[in-house]
């Protein structure tokens, strides 16, 4: 039987950054509630985070497979800002807010929903911290043989969360315009970030042993 740990961790760590309230995910939003190249958009979200992650983890895993110590020193990082992005996430479950889509404006041909969702992807710095170093150092640190499930688990992750916000965007909007929702959301990121960053430092000091 497969080992479904570093699938889990991918798909566990990319659903954790990709939900939340941001400029990307409320674009996807309006596209789908205009029901306007929805198909389009989410491909391209999906499309690109795994890129990024696959880049991430590559380029990361060759540079890491030369340098043990930086694998300890990024494992320990990457503990710290999820755990750190667990806590925040918790923290947000006591003032939660909305996502708030704007379903008016003018029609977007296919170009210009593509031009503005990879300007929303691409030129947002966090998608890089978050997709790249973040999930790629991860990723890296995952056991020989493991890189390729951690990333499919990623991608699928991204590709769940875009396309059941946008092909969902009818039933989705009214759920997540009430702050209960992004309540409860955040609660159970924090939770899975929290444990994230706990299986990262479990490994720390299992191969510090």
């Amino acid at each position: 039987m497969p080992d479904l740990a570093p699938f889990l961790t991918g798909f566990g760590l990319s659903l954790g950054l990709i939900v939340a309230i941001g400029a990307q995910n409320a674009f996807v939003l309006r596209q789908g509630l205009r029901r306007e190249h929805v198909g389009v958009v989410v491909a391209f979200c999906a499309l690109a985070d795994l890129a990024l992650i696959a880049a991430g983890v590559a380029g990361l895993g060759a540079v890491l497979g030369r340098a043990p110590a930086l694998v300890t020193g990024l494992s320990l990082g990457g503990a710290a800002f999820l755990g750190w992005y667990g806590l925040s996430a918790l923290r947000r479950a006591w003032h939660p807010a909305r996502l708030v889509a704007e379903n008016g404006g003018e029609a977007l041909t296919r170009v210009g929903a593509l031009a503005r969702v990879a300007a929303f992807t691409l030129l947002n710095p966090h998608v890089y911290l978050d997709t790249v170093l973040l999930v790629g150092s991860v990723g890296a640190a995952q056991p020989v043989g493991a890189h390729g499930p951690f990333v499919a688990g990623a991608g699928i992750a991204s590709l769940a969360w875009f396309a059941a916000l946008g092909f969902g965007a009818r039933l989705l909007a009214p759920l997540f315009a009430r702050p209960l929702a992004w309540r409860v959301l955040d609660l159970l990121v924090g939770a899975v970030m929290i444990l994230l960053a706990a299986g990262l430092l479990n490994h720390v000091l299992t191969a510090a042993a």
